[in-house]
Protein backbone atom coordinates (compact mmCIF):
# COMPACT_ATOMS: atom_id res chain seq x y z
CA UNK A 1 0.00 0.00 0.00
CA UNK A 2 3.32 2.40 1.15
CA UNK A 3 4.31 2.05 -3.11
CA UNK A 4 1.34 4.32 -4.19
CA UNK A 5 1.85 7.13 -1.62
CA UNK A 6 3.65 9.05 -4.52
CA UNK A 7 1.01 9.12 -7.03
CA UNK A 8 -0.60 12.09 -5.75
CA UNK A 9 2.38 13.84 -5.88
CA UNK A 10 3.02 12.34 -9.43
CA UNK A 11 -0.27 14.09 -10.83
CA UNK A 12 0.18 17.26 -8.62
CA UNK A 13 3.43 17.56 -10.37
CA UNK A 14 2.16 16.58 -13.94
CA UNK A 15 -1.14 18.67 -13.44
CA UNK A 16 0.61 21.91 -15.38
CA UNK A 17 1.01 19.03 -18.25
CA UNK A 18 -2.80 18.16 -18.56
CA UNK A 19 -3.47 21.66 -18.31
CA UNK A 20 -1.38 22.97 -21.03
CA UNK A 21 -2.56 20.29 -23.08
CA UNK A 22 -6.46 20.95 -22.56
CA UNK A 23 -6.42 24.57 -23.28
CA UNK A 24 -6.06 25.71 -27.09
CA UNK A 25 -5.86 29.76 -28.08
CA UNK A 26 -7.84 30.95 -30.62
CA UNK A 27 -6.64 34.03 -33.07
CA UNK A 28 -10.58 35.45 -34.34
CA UNK A 29 -11.62 38.08 -36.49
CA UNK A 30 -15.01 38.79 -37.13
CA UNK A 31 -16.64 40.74 -40.42
CA UNK A 32 -20.07 41.57 -41.60
CA UNK A 33 -19.20 40.74 -45.25
CA UNK A 34 -20.59 37.87 -46.84
CA UNK A 35 -18.92 34.32 -46.02
CA UNK A 36 -18.26 34.09 -49.60
CA UNK A 37 -16.47 36.69 -49.65
CA UNK A 38 -14.37 36.17 -46.49
CA UNK A 39 -13.52 32.52 -47.68
CA UNK A 40 -12.31 34.48 -51.21
CA UNK A 41 -10.22 36.92 -49.28
CA UNK A 42 -8.38 34.01 -47.24
CA UNK A 43 -7.94 31.77 -50.44
CA UNK A 44 -6.38 35.25 -52.02
CA UNK A 45 -4.36 36.08 -49.26
CA UNK A 46 -2.93 32.73 -48.87
CA UNK A 47 -2.66 32.97 -52.65
CA UNK A 48 -0.21 36.02 -52.54
CA UNK A 49 2.01 34.30 -50.76
CA UNK A 50 2.49 31.49 -53.45
CA UNK A 51 0.52 28.90 -50.80
CA UNK A 52 -2.91 26.56 -52.16
CA UNK A 53 -5.45 25.75 -50.42
CA UNK A 54 -4.58 21.51 -50.31
CA UNK A 55 -7.75 20.84 -48.24
CA UNK A 56 -11.26 22.55 -47.69
CA UNK A 57 -12.76 20.59 -44.51
CA UNK A 58 -16.88 21.28 -44.58
CA UNK A 59 -16.77 20.76 -41.05
CA UNK A 60 -20.68 22.48 -41.22
CA UNK A 61 -22.13 20.67 -43.43
CA UNK A 62 -20.48 17.28 -41.76
CA UNK A 63 -21.86 18.25 -38.40
CA UNK A 64 -25.40 18.69 -39.74
CA UNK A 65 -25.14 15.19 -41.82
CA UNK A 66 -24.37 13.49 -38.81
CA UNK A 67 -26.68 15.45 -35.98
CA UNK A 68 -29.36 13.34 -37.01
CA UNK A 69 -27.47 10.15 -36.42
CA UNK A 70 -26.43 11.23 -32.43
CA UNK A 71 -29.60 12.90 -31.30
CA UNK A 72 -28.05 16.76 -31.51
CA UNK A 73 -30.43 19.11 -32.59
CA UNK A 74 -30.24 22.31 -34.21
CA UNK A 75 -27.61 23.94 -36.29
CA UNK A 76 -24.42 25.15 -35.52
CA UNK A 77 -23.17 27.32 -38.15
CA UNK A 78 -24.73 28.33 -41.15
CA UNK A 79 -21.41 27.58 -42.99
CA UNK A 80 -18.18 26.12 -41.66
CA UNK A 81 -15.39 25.33 -43.15
CA UNK A 82 -11.25 25.00 -42.38
CA UNK A 83 -8.53 25.60 -45.46
CA UNK A 84 -5.45 24.05 -44.83
CA UNK A 85 -2.25 24.69 -46.47
CA UNK A 86 1.62 24.64 -45.80
CA UNK A 87 4.64 26.40 -46.28
CA UNK A 88 7.04 24.45 -47.48
CA UNK A 89 9.84 27.27 -46.21
CA UNK A 90 8.31 27.86 -43.04
CA UNK A 91 7.34 23.84 -42.34
CA UNK A 92 10.92 22.83 -43.24
CA UNK A 93 12.24 25.59 -40.51
CA UNK A 94 10.42 24.55 -38.32
CA UNK A 95 10.37 20.94 -38.30
CA UNK A 96 14.34 21.31 -38.92
CA UNK A 97 14.17 23.12 -35.57
CA UNK A 98 12.12 20.06 -33.74
CA UNK A 99 11.18 16.87 -35.43
CA UNK A 100 8.32 16.62 -33.96
CA UNK A 101 6.80 20.10 -34.92
CA UNK A 102 5.16 17.93 -37.78
CA UNK A 103 2.15 18.07 -35.63
CA UNK A 104 1.33 21.53 -36.69
CA UNK A 105 1.25 21.24 -40.68
CA UNK A 106 -0.77 21.31 -42.54
CA UNK A 107 -2.03 24.63 -41.07
CA UNK A 108 -5.04 25.46 -41.01
CA UNK A 109 -7.55 28.97 -41.14
CA UNK A 110 -11.18 28.39 -40.18
CA UNK A 111 -14.39 30.66 -42.07
CA UNK A 112 -17.24 30.39 -40.45
CA UNK A 113 -20.80 31.82 -39.33
CA UNK A 114 -23.33 31.24 -36.70
CA UNK A 115 -26.93 30.18 -37.21
CA UNK A 116 -27.84 31.91 -34.60
CA UNK A 117 -25.46 35.09 -35.75
CA UNK A 118 -25.58 34.66 -39.60
CA UNK A 119 -24.63 38.59 -40.36
CA UNK A 120 -21.32 37.60 -39.11
CA UNK A 121 -18.57 36.17 -40.43
CA UNK A 122 -15.20 34.84 -38.69
CA UNK A 123 -11.66 33.79 -39.38
CA UNK A 124 -10.24 31.93 -36.55
CA UNK A 125 -6.46 30.13 -36.50
CA UNK A 126 -5.11 27.98 -33.30
CA UNK A 127 -2.03 29.72 -32.21
CA UNK A 128 0.63 27.21 -32.64
CA UNK A 129 2.64 25.86 -29.84
CA UNK A 130 5.94 27.44 -28.86
CA UNK A 131 7.85 23.91 -29.76
CA UNK A 132 10.68 22.78 -27.60
CA UNK A 133 13.84 24.64 -27.79
CA UNK A 134 14.41 28.32 -28.86
CA UNK A 135 15.16 27.32 -32.54
CA UNK A 136 11.78 25.55 -32.45
CA UNK A 137 10.48 28.32 -30.97
CA UNK A 138 11.73 31.23 -33.52
CA UNK A 139 10.49 28.89 -36.13
CA UNK A 140 6.75 28.57 -34.54
CA UNK A 141 6.79 32.30 -34.34
CA UNK A 142 6.89 32.32 -37.93
CA UNK A 143 4.15 30.03 -38.46
CA UNK A 144 2.08 32.01 -35.62
CA UNK A 145 3.07 35.42 -38.02
CA UNK A 146 1.85 34.10 -41.23
CA UNK A 147 -1.55 32.98 -40.21
CA UNK A 148 -2.07 35.98 -38.27
CA UNK A 149 -1.00 37.94 -41.67
CA UNK A 150 -3.20 35.92 -43.51
CA UNK A 151 -6.18 36.86 -41.04
CA UNK A 152 -5.47 40.41 -41.24
CA UNK A 153 -5.33 40.31 -44.91
CA UNK A 154 -8.38 38.59 -45.53
CA UNK A 155 -9.76 40.77 -42.63
CA UNK A 156 -8.27 44.05 -42.33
Amino acid sequence: MNAFRWIPALLLLLQPYFVAAQQTDVVKRTTRASYADVKERVVFALENRGLVVTYTAKVGEMLDRTGKDIGAGGRIYRNAEVLTFCSALISRETMTADASNIVHCPYSIAVYNLEADPAHVHVAFRVPGKGNGPASAAAMAKVHKLLDDIVREAIP
